[in-house]
């Protein structure tokens, strides 16, 4: 039986640990009330942006350019956006499950560049290729860090080293659900729908011509998908971190009121009972 002076060290550990995590959850509150106005700003620029390329798409038909078929290389490029620290729940390791259990990857293929720590170090433990660390882009990203980005992947894409690109990030729905999302980036897919427009009429009408305009506008539709991705991966890492430590709280008020000290108020009968119970000072210990 644990003496009373293990029960009270206990205490004093979880109540510790008790307010660590309080402290946590407020700081992470914070963070992501900022990364969510962000997130929400980035997205109608995202959604504007998805959709034009969706219409310009449409509006070409079958095409034939270069980002719009897969490349020659049977390599991929998958960016992997996780966060620099844990305590996070299962945020990080989510993403690294979505790349390792993708049955359309194989591990010799794919050439990972990997913007945080936590998902870097897991997939290089797996035996994964590391092309380039972007861990110090993680938590405060820019447009010109995705645009860098966007422009090393086209040149590659276009020297034949790769010939997809994935991006593998946290889609941030609201405060409490995030959702572990694999999107292809290149080269741009489209689906027909079934029912048949007017094909005399235009769904948008735009100059240059059409591989130009194509030229022109996937390089920022790929930045814009970059970044967007970037901004909820932050707005969900905070998210997913105020979760676990209001949990982790939660569980530490459990625990500390089982090995709990509480007054005797029943006489305990058994030899010796009336000299136990003076010297544990009128209390009853509760394991």
């Amino acid at each position: 039986m644990a003496s009373m002076r293990d029960i009270r060290h206990r205490r004093s550990s979880i109540q510790s640990t008790q307010q660590i995590t309080k402290a946590m959850k407020l700081v992470s509150t914070v963070k992501l009330q900022r990364a969510r106005a962000d997130a929400e700003k980035t997205k109608t620029y995202f959604d504007c942006m998805y959709e034009t390329v969706g219409n310009i798409l449409k509006r070409v038909g079958a095409i034939s350019h270069k980002y719009l078929k897969a490349g020659e290389s049977p390599n991929k490029a998958v960016i992997v956006i996780t966060s620099n620290r844990g305590l996070a729940g299962g945020y990080n390791s989510n993403i690294v499950k979505l790349v390792t259990r993708e049955e359309a990857f194989h591990k010799e293929e794919l050439k990972i560049y990997a913007i945080g720590g936590k998902g870097r170090d897991a997939l290089e433990r797996a035996g994964y290729e590391i092309t380039e660390d972007l861990s110090d882009i993680s938590e405060n990203p820019s447009y010109e860090d995705a645009m860098a980005l966007s422009a090393r992947l086209l040149d590659s894409f276009a020297a034949g080293e790769i010939g997809e690109i994935y991006l593998a990030y946290t889609s941030f729905k609201n405060t409490v659900s995030h959702d572990p999302v694999l999107l292809k980036l290149l080269p741009v897919e489209y689906q027909e729908t079934e029912e048949k427009e007017d094909m005399g009429r235009a769904l948008m009408n735009f100059e240059p011509e059409d591989e130009t305009a194509l030229d022109m506008i996937i390089p920022k539709y790929i930045t814009s998908l970059i970044y967007g991705g970037l901004k909820e991966a932050i707005a969900s890492e905070n998210g997913a971190r105020m979760q676990a430590m209001d949990n982790a709280t939660e569980n530490a008020e459990e625990m500390g009121s089982v090995p709990s000290l509480q007054p005797c108020k029943t006489k305990l009968h058994y030899p010796g009972a009336d000299r136990d119970h003076r010297r544990s000072g009128g209390h009853l210990i509760i394991l």
